[in-house]
């Protein structure tokens, strides 16, 4: 395993550190995961599907920006919205501008996935494959993006995450280029509160998900 980190310098000239993956074989594409605010590539969902794509020899670039830290303290909502946007941009420009990628996929949780949806009218990134994981649906910028978004898309949501919305969960379903997935039961983190065993059953059924959605 081949790992290479990097960092750029971001919004307001403050560092935002990378890490790409890679297996060192053929490489059959990259796969770019957005984490959230506090949920990292560590944390279960994003780990895993970290390994899914590095089984299939995709290169794997983790985005760690770090909007909690104390160099954003004095930022507001929307200078933290626009940082992420515009990091997330240059950050895989630079990665791509090296690499000539036969196949792209962007997965993205929560607050990432605001730079997902940013990333969609992108010339790069108009047949890459895109992972909604726990889009934040009341925002209308990424329930717009998700609308009218022209790449095949895999969306999962708990149906008692806070950031769910029914109403326009339906309405994403009339994109055909969306897969929707509503998952029974589970909260922001797609686990079932206090419920170790059954989030780790759920966890594995959405990794099936991802997986199959991957190789499609």
């Amino acid at each position: 395993m081949k790992m290479t980190a990097g960092v750029i310098k971001g919004y307001g000239e403050i560092d935002v550190p990378y890490t790409l993956l890679s297996k060192g074989k053929k490489v059959e594409g990259i796969a770019i995961l957005l984490p959230g605010l506090g949920y990292t590539v560590q944390a279960p969902l994003l780990h895993y599907s970290t390994g899914i794509y590095l089984e299939k020899n995709f290169d794997v670039l983790h985005v760690n920006y770090q909007y909690s830290s104390a160099n954003y303290e004095t930022f507001s909502v929307e200078e933290v919205d626009d940082a992420l946007k515009h990091d997330v941009n240059i950050i895989i420009d630079k990665v791509l501008q090296h690499h000539a990628y036969p196949h792209i996929h962007i997965v993205a949780k929560s607050f990432g996935t605001l730079a997902l949806g940013n990333e969609a009218g992108r010339e790069s990134v108009q047949d890459a494959k895109f992972i909604w994981l726990t889009p934040l649906l009341k925002e209308d910028e990424i329930f717009q993006a998700m609308l009218n978004s022209k790449q095949e898309g895999l969306c999962i949501v708990g149906d008692e995450d806070r950031h769910h919305d029914e109403g326009r969960f339906i309405e994403l379903k009339k994109n055909p280029r969306l897969e929707m997935h509503l998952i029974k039961g589970v909260n922001h983190s797609l686990e079932h509160d206090f419920k170790v065993l059954d989030s780790i059953s759920t966890h594995k059924e959405i990794m099936s998900i991802i997986k199959a959605f991957s190789e499609a």
